[in-house]
This record gives structure tokens, sequence and C-alpha cells, in this order.
């Protein structure tokens, strides 16, 4: 579980931001919760896309597989997995999908 080796590789308090997905709810994470007291969950509020930064990253992404034209469904895989890696390698494209978030207001 991604939590899990979240909390394993980071120390101290970690606050987490999720959706309202269902897979984000559930016994799981009430478990996970239970077993560690240094893990916060957060949701963002219903229907609230511009408070998450993660919007920032698949607008980028969008915009860059636009101009792409895959052969077939491999190919396509292929291409979104190179544009996420080269967002999640930028701190300056990571960090200007959370300036330009309407959360950027509210950490400050």
């Amino acid at each position: 579980m991604f939590l899990r080796e979240l909390l394993r590789c980071l120390r101290g308090p970690v606050i987490v931001l999720l959706d309202n997905s269902s897979t984000h709810k559930g016994a799981p994470i009430e478990q996970l919760l239970g077993q560690h007291r240094r893990l916060r969950i957060e949701h963002f509020p219903s229907y609230a896309p511009q408070l998450n930064p993660d919007e920032g990253v698949w607008s980028l992404a969008k915009r860059e597989l636009a101009n792409s034209c895959p052969n077939d469904v491999e190919e396509l895989m292929e291409d979104i997995l190179v544009s996420i890696e080269a967002i999640r390698n930028s701190p300056e494209k990571l960090s200007g999908c959370i300036a330009q978030s309407e959360l950027s207001f509210s950490l400050r």
C-alpha cells in the first residue's frame, strides 16, 4: 500500500490530502490510521477540483499528449507514462501545480 511505504520513508507527522473517492475511505484506511498516530488524512471538499494540485498535473499531461499520435493502446500508455514521469521529475512543474490551485492560498 502506498501509504505504508510513505510512512516507512518519512519521519515525523505525515498529512495526506486525498480526494473523496470511495477508494480513499473505509476499513483499510481506518486501520492504518489506528496503527500510525503520526498519519493524518484530510479530504478535499466534494466537487472542488480547483483545490486539487493533481488537476494541474493532468492538465500538463493532457497538453503534451494532445500532440501525440500513438499507433495503438500500448503506445498511448507509454506516452502517458513518459509524460507523467517528466512532470514527476520536475520540481518546477510540481510547484506550479500547487501554485495554480486555490489550495496554495490556504497553505500560507
